[in-house]
């Protein structure tokens, strides 16, 4: 998967480097999170509805390889600072994703919703994990992508800009941080 991806990432970055319009310097980016803002690719989040300042800080994070994805860090090393308000601009605007059909195990579903409220996930992300001006949407982010991230976040191998995200992954058990990508990926 991660040959695949480094393929896609870099026949991307040929094109993004010809591309003059904006339409063509953003087919890279739907290319992997989804054209209509919902990812089909594994580990890959899905960008629909994310806040404008969130997407600019981690495009910046980026850019800048303060958070290093090296298809990300060769897509936004390029970027201009306008470039980053735009991309972000757009990506607001993309519809948010949309929850599962299946609306999951009801047991399950009570357990992630628990552990939402008790370890403050609604504080920071909103009551409905829309998220909010530099916290992003989780609501209905692809499952896979919310625990990998969460484990990330538990082992400190994915840094925020600052500590929160690990303060709070702290005590989260591994079967817990199953039980909350599953309910976040199903929120409706």
């Amino acid at each position: 998967m991660r040959k695949i991806m480094a393929a896609l990432a870099f026949v991307s970055l040929a094109f993004a480097a010809s591309a003059e319009t904006f339409q063509e310097r953003v087919a890279p980016c739907l290319a992997c999170h989804g054209e209509k803002g919902q990812s089909e690719a594994e580990n890959t989040p899905s960008l629909g509805g994310q806040q404008a300042p969130y997407t600019l800080i981690q495009l910046f994070m980026f850019r800048e390889k303060l958070r290093v994805f090296e298809p990300m860090n060769e897509l936004a090393k390029g970027l201009t600072d306008g470039d980053l308000t735009t991309f972000s601009d757009f990506i607001a605007k993309i519809p948010k994703p949309a929850a599962p059909a299946d609306a999951g195990e009801p047991a399950r579903l009570q357990r992630g919703q628990t552990l939402v409220v008790q370890h403050r996930c609604d504080t920071c992300h909103n009551p409905d994990l829309s998220g909010k001006e530099n916290v992003p949407r989780i609501a209905n982010q692809r499952e896979d992508y919310l625990a990998k991230t969460l484990a990330e976040y538990k082992d400190n191998s994915r840094r925020g800009y600052d500590g929160s995200m690990a303060d709070v992954m702290g005590p989260i058990t591994s079967e817990q941080i199953g039980d909350l990508a599953y309910f976040i990926a199903r929120i409706r």
